[in-house]
Parts: C-alpha cells; sequence; structure tokens
C-alpha cells in the first residue's frame, strides 16, 4: 500500500575523505561531484521521488544543514526535515524517524538510504525497493539490498547469505563482515555468496522498534519515554534531551549483526557508494589517457589515469602525473596518491592539529 511507504535519506554526515572539496560547513552529500547538474542529494530524492509521495519522504541531517536542504529541495515540506543535535551514527538517527513515524502511522513501512549514494539505473532501484516493501509488508523481516560485487573491493562491507531463497530474490543473511582485506575479497567474490553491503535498508517501524527494543533496549527506552512529544511543537525539546543518552553506533552494529530476522535481495542497479575519490574517478568519464577531469580550465601534459577536481577561475596544468588526486579549491590545493585515498581522512585530522579548523 503506497500510503504506508515511506523514506528517510540520512544526510548528516561531513564527507571527510572527499577534503577539501567536501566541508564542515557544506559536505559532499550537498556537492555536484559528478558535474551532472544535480547535487548528490538532489539525485537521491529525484531517485525516490518517481514511487514515494513528497510528503512521505524524510531527511534526516543535522541543524547545522538544515537550510542548506530547503535550498536544495524546495519541494519538500520543512517539517519533513529532521535535525539531529548531534553525529551519532545511523543507530539514532534511523531511531528518531521510526519512533516519530509510528506515531504518524503505526503501518509505516520504512526505506532508509544514505544522501550521497551514485545509483546509475534508478528504474532497476525502484524495482528492488518495490519488492523489498511487498516482502517487509507481509513479513517480520529487517531487509537490506546487496550489491552483486563487479571486483574485490575492499573499501565496502560484505555480507553472506543462505543459498535458498525464502521468497522470489530474497535470501537469509548469515554473517556481515567489515571491509576485508583484497585477498578475503577475492575469496568472497569467488564463492559467490557474499553481496556488498549498501547500507540500504527497507522495514515495517514496528519491527525496526521492536529490534531497538531487544538490541539496544538503552536506546528504545529514550526514545520511547518521549513518543507522545514526536510530531508535536516539544519534539525539538524531546530530541535534545534523547541524543546525550545514545551511545554512538551504527545500525549494522547495534542491530543488524545480531538479529536473526535480516534478509537481503541481491540487486544490480549501476550503485557506487562514492566515498572515495578513486569511486568519483570511476564514475566520470576519462580523456584518451584516462584522466578524468570536472573544469574547464585544466590543462593536462604528459599525465595518465589522475582525477583533477578544479575551480575555472585558475588555470591548472598538470605534468607527468600518473594516478593522482589533485583538487584545487579556493584555498586548498591537494595532491595525493590514489592509493594513499583512504589515508585522506588522517590528513584532515593533521591538518586540523596543525591549521585548526579553517581549511575544514
Amino acid at each position: 500500500m503506497t500510503k504506508n511507504n515511506y523514506v528517510a535519506i540520512m544526510a548528516g554526515g561531513i564527507g571527510s575523505r572527499f577534503w577539501p572539496m567536501s566541508r564542515t560547513n557544506f559536505p559532499k552529500q550537498f556537492l555536484d561531484i559528478l558535474n551532472t547538474g544535480r547535487t548528490l542529494i538532489q539525485a537521491t530524492f529525484d531517485r525516490f521521488a518517481l514511487f514515494i509521495p513528497i510528503e512521505q519522504i524524510y531527511i534526516v541531517t543535522t541543524e547545522q544543514y538544515k537550510q542548506i536542504v530547503i535550498d536544495q529541495l524546495p519541494h519538500l515540506p520543512e517539517a519533513n526535515i529532521l535535525c539531529e543535535p548531534s553525529r551519532k551514527n545511523t543507530a539514532p538517527c534511523i531511531a528518531y524517524i521510526s519512533y516519530k513515524l509510528r506515531q504518524i502511522n503505526p503501518e509505516a513501512n520504512l526505506i532508509c538510504a544514505p544522501a550521497d549514494h551514485i545509483i546509475l539505473e534508478p528504474d532497476n532501484f525502484k524495482n528492488k525497493c518495490l519488492e523489498a516493501l511487498y516482502f517487509t509488508s507481509s513479513n517480520q523481516a529487517l531487509v537490506t539490498l546487496g550489491i552483486k560485487p563487479t571486483h574485490p573491493n575492499t573499501g565496502y562491507g560484505y555480507i553472506q547469505f543462505e543459498q535458498q531463497a525464502i521468497s522470489e530474490n530474497v535470501f537469509k543473511v548469515k554473517t556481515f563482515t567489515e571491509k576485508p582485506d583484497k585477498e578475503l575479497a577475492k575469496t568472497f567474490i569467488s564463492s559467490g555468496d557474499f553481496l556488498w553491503n549498501a547500507g540500504i535498508f527497507v522495514w515495517q517501524i514496528k519491527n525496526i522498534i521492536q529490534a531497538f527494543e531487544t538490541f539496544l533496549p538503552e536506546m528504545h527506552e529514550v526514545f520511547d519515554a518521549e513518543k507522545d512529544n514526536f510530531n508535536t511543537p516539544a519534539e525539538k525539546e524531546s530530541i535534545e534531551r534523547i541524543y546525550p543518552q545514545c551511545v554512538n553506533i551504527s545500525i549494522d552494529y547495534g542491530v543488524m549483526e545480531k538479529a536473526d530476522n535480516v534478509y537481503i535481495i541481491p540487486s544490480s542497479f549501476g550503485w557506487s557508494d562514492l566515498g572515495t575519490w578513486t569511486s568519483a574517478y570511476d564514475n566520470l568519464e576519462k580523456d584518451y589517457f584516462e584522466n578524468a577531469v570536472t573544469g574547464s580550465n585544466v590543462m593536462i601534459i604528459d599525465a595518465t589515469r589522475n582525477i583533477i577536481q578544479a575551480n575555472n577561475k585558475k588555470l591548472v596544468l598538470v605534468q607527468g602525473l600518473d594516478d593522482f588526486i589533485v583538487v584545487d579549491t579556493e584555498d586548498v590545493l591537494l595532491i595525493c596518491k590514489k592509493d594513499k585515498e583512504q589515508a585522506i581522512k588522517e590528513y584532515v585530522a593533521e591538518v586540523k592539529r596543525n591549521k585548526g579548523e579553517r581549511y575544514l
């Protein structure tokens, strides 16, 4: 039933691995990293608006980003922008929207998805989401969409599943594995029973709340105690009381890895979590020498396989580099080997130690 289907788009992160383009005051979900004419959160909203009524789409972000969301999604009712008082990972974020929706519609069936993923095949994505909503509407199930791996990626989590389907294209989850090393990733892929963890979840509100009660009882207790204040003028104060009492934990660790009613739908819809500059490189058009360039004022001489991001105010000339990330903003220039991209978070911490927060 469409009237019971809702979406929560999680948009509170700071995207530090996309520094220096992604900044604390304007992170990557609000940027058009792939030069498509739509920011990542706009593209995510557009995909869901194809099959979920706009008034049933919610954004969970922080107070700091509320105005950016209003500016970028002018058709979304302002009441549908939920502001977390602090970043506590995905479990409190999902608890907030879940307990709030329970007061609106106890039969709500919810998709939770990050704001900053790339999905190249929106029709396939829509079909998988509808399959999941159909399954969760009549089963006490927590469903995740798993991506069929195309290569042994060490930056994604993996989910192992039973080979016997329990319903058409729905399989029981066996194990979750955090980012593996290259050899283990190769083993996973050759076994054929592992999928990438896309972090896109589907469930009925009452079933995820039951899971919070079982596996994160303290979190359940503080949200449940304030339930009558949701969707009233007292909601903001309630959330400000709740969040300091919440542990900082992901929904994967807090619930999904512990519950025994977790199922997965193998999916393929041109997905990337756009977590790193290399994932952006993979999704951008390349020139003859495999350079991916955004910015119309870049010159390349004897350079190959680089991603170069520059604004148009300045001429950027790159010579002799192979397999580098070059990002030029108004106040920061980053030149970093692609294979060191996982360390960009550490470099940002180093910048903070040496230069304060000015460049973050």
